[in-house]
């Protein structure tokens, strides 16, 4: 699997950089995010238990906007008229 940079936080700092990419997977959309891990432990008891195999990341609603614009590169040309 190839993954395709989106961006990354543009608040971010070194070693602290919530990113977002695109998997070239062809059986189904998928992203992987480098975020901060969630260790808050209201948070983690509001979303109850995580399967050892998975994990939650927490990032900025900045990084999301690149899920956005990827999308809005791939529509046509007359979809993007106002």
């Amino acid at each position: 699997m190839h993954v395709k940079f989106l961006g990354k936080d543009p608040e971010s700092q070194v070693d602290n950089s919530p990113t977002l990419y695109a998997t070239d997977r062809t059986d189904r959309v998928t992203y992987i995010a480098q975020g901060w891990k969630v260790t808050d432990p209201q948070a983690l008891a509001s979303i109850g238990p995580v399967p050892d195999h998975e994990t939650l990341i927490e990032i900025p609603e900045d990084v999301l906007k690149f899920y956005a614009r990827r999308y809005a590169s791939d529509k046509p040309e007359e979809e993007h008229a106002d």
